[in-house]
């Protein structure tokens, strides 16, 4: 199978990448650099935006096509054109290049919790409706829509996957409010202190990244009659205090738990530490999976580092 995947120098790209090739699938992995996509994808290097890139990567074909790249959060908040050109211009564009380079191509689209507002309502489910307040949730919930459309019209055959928060990133900037969460595993895993910016008792949705990299092999094969719809599904999550979070990264990591200390900032804590209770029943019938428990949610977070 010949896999096109945006994003492929990513955090997740990176790991799902790893995943197909070691599968023997063919991969063509498109990123603005090429240092991060590993060695066995075919680098296409360029700005998704253009549309000579999009037809390099989709030069051998499409049979499925893994949508990762975006202008992430806070860099959409800043600079909302950008965010449209890339978050929803290019990928509408794309999605049609790819229809036209394969026979109803796989499409499996990353969309984001963002879709469904801030603040969170007290519980969310399958029911939950999107009421999306940021630049980055807005476009997200827009390309659901037309994934949706197009898989509708027998153009693509697409799996939307809305992502919680995925631990744990490389250190450095990544555009990213809730960046937080990864930095906590950096600066226990080298005894350093770390002050977080949201409480003890803040609520997160979370998933490895190695977990997520398999629920988006899983999306490639899986039976999209299974799906609602909608065509898209909130991956399962495990939903943990950051109290509880640092003190498992500090166990498995052989530090102290006072190395973290809390001085909360109001608007992250609402935006990022007060995620509700999570019920995902049409991802689990699908087959999507979260990590199981906060320990082994750490060990798979940390062996990623």
């Amino acid at each position: 199978m010949t896999i096109v995947v945006t994003g492929a120098g990513g955090f997740i790209g990176r790991m799902l990448v790893g995943q197909l090739i070691g599968a023997g699938h063919t991969v063509v992995g498109i990123d603005t650099a090429a240092g991060g996509i590993p060695d066995g994808a075919r680098a296409v290097v360029g700005d998704l935006g253009e549309p000579a890139v999009r037809a390099a990567a989709l030069a051998d074909g499409c049979d499925a096509l893994v949508h990762l790249a975006t202008v992430p959060g806070g860099a959409a908040e800043a600079d909302p054109a950008a965010s449209r050109r890339i978050n929803v211009d290019a990928m509408y564009d794309l999605l049609l290049e790819a229809a036209a380079a394969g026979q109803r191509p796989r499409v499996v689209y990353a969309s984001s919790i963002a879709v469904f507002g801030d603040p969170l309502p007290a519980h969310v489910d399958d029911a939950t409706p999107l009421s999306p307040k940021m630049i980055y949730g807005g476009h997200k919930a827009m390309m659901e829509d037309v994934v949706a459309m197009f898989s509708n019209r027998g153009l693509v055959d697409g799996v939307t996957v809305r992502l919680p928060g995925i631990l744990a990133r490389p250190q450095g900037p990544s555009g990213m409010k809730s960046a937080f969460m990864s930095d906590l595993f950096h600066a226990l895993k080298a005894g350093q202190s770390f002050t977080c910016p949201v409480s003890a008792g803040a609520t997160i949705w979370a998933q490895s990244v190695t977990r997520c990299a398999a629920n988006f092999v899983h999306a490639l094969a899986l039976d999209s009659g299974l799906l609602p719809p909608t065509r898209a599904v909130t991956l399962p999550a495990l939903r943990l205090t950051m109290g509880d979070l640092a003190a498992e990264i500090a166990r498995q990591c052989g530090m102290r738990a006072d190395l973290v200390t809390y001085a909360p900032d109001a608007a992250l804590e609402a935006a990022f530490g007060a995620q509700p209770p999570l019920e995902t029943p049409a991802a689990f019938r699908a087959g999507f999976s979260h990590d199981g428990d906060v320990a082994r949610l750490v060990t798979s977070a940390l062996a990623a580092i």
